[in-house]
């Protein structure tokens, strides 16, 4: 019997033993082709029939897993094409490509960075890959954001900037501007050159949801959000430069570096850019930026995440050229001093609770320290003017004014997602806390005009005082985002978001100065709700339909510049949406189109006053109503084709500003055609080549808000072609190619017409070595 047990037990040993031999222990890592990140959570199977092989990346993409007779191992993730890879005893590092698929998607944005398919959220949201960055090579933010069905990102030089997302070319605060979902500025202080302050070098892709998205982000959000999504430490090393320049005065020079090791992650990336004597006199510029990120992973389920981002800035602010002198072609800048100038600085630090497969919690601590200060253009008048037809005044003499605006933000935001084992629930809630103290002063300065050149030469400093205040600007708000399943194919999704403002307002002038309104406080307070659904009927096809509502508080300069605060309320917008996508031919043709209907209300105007003056009121209405289409096409193998497009209208439905009626009328700088095509070939006898063609058309549209006078718009066609091998990347942009005259943005008012002159052709020559690849093969 002994000896019986003893042979049994030594068969079972060899059994173990044989079967543990037969298996292969397969080590790897699961990356980001593109960014170099790692991908977590990417299952890992054998390909065997009949094998239950398989396991998932951790936080570092990382991955360990037994293979019994395997041959091949698949790889698959959302948003990624699936991959194979032949078993043998090498440690594997696997680059996982964006999936070509619309549906397939990941979108951030849309549910306040919880991620989820673009088939799931009933929104207008397009990406900007970071295929798209990388292969347009911008040097403003414009060039990638004007490929958006329904965005026209103008250009007013040196990065800086108007927006139209579902409104008019405008300076009015309508739209936000996030970085990794956090505003990049405190509501209330709304500055239309924001993305300016962005450090474009540190974006691994962008997103942009038109239309109001108060209820997950609160004020602002009304046309469009735009959310920069920056990288993250990598998975591999990576030290990237990159220099480039172009023949109208512009050059730039990038790094990026980024390394992992144990639980740390470390990421550095910036650039630093400037133009000199370019093709307008006086509009130079540059601009240093940089960001640092530090990710420490205490384990699988707990990270902290902190990033300081670093700007200087500083431009001449040239402004818009005559009538005469856009007519005859012979530009000569009158200013010769106006600047606008930027310090900023902002940090943020998460901390990441996984609690489980369904449950998580962050929190964030964000402070941010922000400086303009601006001799500013447009303050600059002459004291020579007509009054009562006749002219009075100096000749030689102008007046103006330098400001400076600065504020403080000491943030907290706190949010919770918890999956429910219901109707595949989803359940996204948090509070947010911005307490924001900001200042604000202008001085008035005396100008010498140089009556022959017509240039204003110099300027004296003054000791009037025309604005010196302080305001506390506090934010609290609560939100809440819940979706279900109710039905297979449909998801519904309803958000909500409360938010309050407090404004303390404390005048350092007297009451009888330029801007003597007496001290006060203004309290603003907004409920935010959003419904929609989307409904696929394939995985190729689906449809969505929202209601939303967005506001905006009055802004600080509403309310305080000036002798008297007036009594405003928050503008409200009502959005009602439809939409859809299709994927006509698998990876070959895809569609989306979206249609709109959006009212403003109680939008703040200027209003005449029987003693001439003015004050701001609530008084207006507008409507905006338009419609989106997107179409991404691979012809053959080579060839891809993309079409963005929008057909709009905004009008006044009850406007009477400075005693003028413009009720029925078109908006002024709202052309009716916007449109970008883009053509690429990347030829598979030459791998790494790449030539692109893009065509953008604005159309025409009235300047002026009586609708006296049109600008017929413009077409402008850009070129560019690059190759990439071993690191390198060399690249040549040849922008506005046929070198088409005309005007990024054109307007009309009682001091003349202005227009913003366009670069004329220009060819940017750019060089970029990943050294990482050099590391490599000396290891």
């Amino acid at each position: 019997m002994f000896r019986f047990i003893k042979q049994t037990l030594l068969a079972v040993f060899l059994f173990t033993a044989a079967s543990a031999y037969s298996q292969t222990i397969v080590k790897g890592k699961i990356i980001d082709a593109a960014t170099k990140e790692p991908v977590i959570g990417a299952s890992i199977h054998c390909t065997k029939e009949g094998c239950n092989c398989g396991c998932a990346t951790n936080a570092l993409g990382e991955f360990e897993m037994r293979c019994k007779d395997c041959q091949t191992l698949s790889v698959s993730y959302v948003g990624y094409a699936p991959q194979t890879f032949a078993v043998s005893d090498k440690q594997y590092l696997v680059a996982l490509n964006a999936s070509s698929s619309l549906l397939q998607t990941v979108v951030l944005t849309a549910n306040r960075g919880e991620g989820g398919k673009r088939s799931e959220a009933p929104v207008a949201i397009t990406t900007i890959s970071n295929k798209i960055l990388q292969e347009t090579k911008p040097t403003t933010v414009d060039q990638v954001l004007n490929k958006v069905s329904g965005v026209n990102m103008i250009n007013l030089g040196n990065e800086q900037h108007e927006m139209s997302i579902r409104q008019p070319m405008t300076t009015k605060s309508l739209f936000l501007y996030l970085e990794d979902g956090i505003p990049i500025r405190t509501s209330g202080l709304y500055n239309h050159n924001a993305l300016l302050e962005m450090n474009a070098a540190a974006a691994k892709s962008i997103e942009v949801i038109k239309g109001p998205s108060s209820s997950l982000y609160g004020s602002e959000a009304i046309g469009g959000v735009v959310n920069f999504i920056t990288a993250a430490p990598t998975a591999v090393p990576v030290l990237k430069f990159s220099a480039q320049g172009n023949n109208i005065g512009y050059k730039r020079a990038d790094l990026m570096s980024s390394i992992s090791s144990g639980k740390w992650g470390f990421l550095l990336s910036g650039y630093y850019a400037d133009r000199k004597n370019g093709f307008l006199d006086y509009s130079d510029f540059h601009k240093g930026t940089f960001t640092a990120r530090v990710d420490y992973r205490f384990s699988d389920k707990t990270t902290l995440t902190n990033s300081l981002t670093y700007l200087n800035y500083y431009s001449d602010m040239s402004g818009g050229i005559d009538s005469a002198m856009f007519a005859s072609k012979t530009f000569s800048n009158p200013q010769t001093f106006t600047y606008r100038k930027v310090d900023a600085l902002r940090y943020h630090s998460t901390l990441t609770q996984v609690w489980s497969e369904a449950s998580k919690t962050t929190f964030t601590a964000l402070y941010r320290d922000n400086t303009i200060g601006q001799n500013p253009a447009y303050r600059v008048k002459d004291d020579y003017k007509k009054l009562n037809g006749v002219y009075v005044g100096k000749k030689d003499l102008a007046h103006g004014e330098i400001n400076a605006s600065s504020f403080h933000s000491y943030s907290f935001i706190a949010q919770h997602r918890q999956n429910l084992d219901w109707k595949k629930a989803l359940l996204i809630g948090g509070v947010n806390v911005d307490l924001s103290p900001s200042t604000y002063g202008a001085n008035y300065i005396r100008i010498k005009k140089d009556t022959l050149t017509k240039k204003y030469v110099s300027y004296q400093n003054t000791d009037s005082v025309l604005t010196n205040y302080a305001t506390k600007l506090n934010n609290y708000a609560a939100f809440l985002n819940f979706e279900f399943n109710p039905l297979e194919k449909l998801r519904v999704v309803a958000s909500l978001r409360y938010d309050y403002f407090h404004y303390g307002f404390d005048n350092h002038l007297k009451p009888s100065a330029f801007s003597g309104s007496p001290d006060t406080v203004n309290n603003f307070g907004r409920v935010s709700p959003k419904l929609g659904f989307t409904y696929n009927f394939s995985k190729r096809t689906g449809v969505y339909a929202n209601y939303s509502e967005g506001f905006v508080p009055p802004q600080v300069t509403d309310l305080y510049t000036g002798v008297k605060v007036p009594n405003l309320d928050p503008s409200v917008f009502y959005n009602y949406e439809v939409g859809g996508w299709m994927e006509i031919v698998k990876n070959r043709l895809s569609a989306d189109v979206s249609a709109y209907r959006l009212r403003g209300t109680n939008e703040v105007i200027s209003i005449k006053l029987d003693d001439g003056s003015f004050a701001n009121e609530n008084a207006g209405r507008t409507l905006h109503e338009g419609i989106e289409l997107g179409v991404n096409a691979t012809f053959v193998k080579d060839l891809s084709f993309r079409l963005s497009g929008a057909y709009s209208k905004h009008r006044f439905v009850d406007y009477v500003e400075k005693g003028i009626n413009y009720n029925g009328n078109e908006m002024a700088n709202a052309p009716h055609w916007i449109y970008n095509a883009e053509l690429w070939y990347k030829p598979s006898f030459a791998k790494g080549l790449r030539m692109g063609a893009e065509l953008q058309r604005v159309g025409c549209y009235f300047i002026d808000p009586q609708n006296t006078a049109k600008y017929n718009g413009y077409n402008t066609l850009n070129l560019r072609v690059g190759y990439t091998a071993k690191g390198f990347d060399l690249w040549l942009n040849v922008l506005n190619a046929t070198d088409n005259y005309y005007s990024y943005i054109t307007s009309k008012s009682s001091f003349g017409y202005s227009y913003q002159l366009a670069e004329p052709r220009n060819f940017n020559l750019g060089v970029s070595y990943d050294f990482a690849n050099l590391f490599k093969k000396k290891q």
